[in-house]
């Protein structure tokens, strides 16, 4: 077992997850983002503070909203909207086309890992934070 504190791992594994996650896109010079904006609007449509709110964890260092990301979005033909947002039926097919290979990057992330011990380390990193959060 390491030595080294959770906070490295933690931010260590984001960095692994953002390079793998934007290789796995490049092809189609998209990157986490973008598939982010993506899934997060075939899930449930909604506004721009809507998915402001929902990938707020994601955003780099000094971005404070996804509008960027939804502006290029639009340009592509994927999204609709000027207050709700919703996929366009391109934008539903990309969003199957990219599903299949952001599913095979998350399987190799959790190869050898199995859905309890998956399941035991969100629980655990979800309390860490309420700890945080509650001050």
């Amino acid at each position: 077992m390491s030595d080294l504190p959770i906070g490295y791992w933690l931010k260590h594994l984001d960095r692994l997850i953002e390079n793998d996650l934007d290789r796995v896109l490049a092809s189609e010079s998209l990157g986490r983002r973008h598939w982010q904006g993506l899934n997060s609007l075939h899930t449930d449509p909604g506004t721009i503070a809507d998915l402001d709110r929902r990938l707020a964890a994601f955003l780099d260092e000094g971005e404070y909203s996804v509008t960027p990301v939804v502006e290029q979005l639009r340009q592509r033909g994927w999204v609709e909207g000027l207050v709700s947002l919703a996929l366009t039926p391109a934008g539903e097919a990309e969003h199957e086309a990219l599903f299949a290979r952001v599913d095979e990057a998350r399987r190799r992330l959790s190869r050898g890992i199995s859905e309890q011990e998956y399941r035991a380390t969100v629980d655990v990193l979800e309390r860490m934070s309420a700890n945080l959060e509650q001050g």
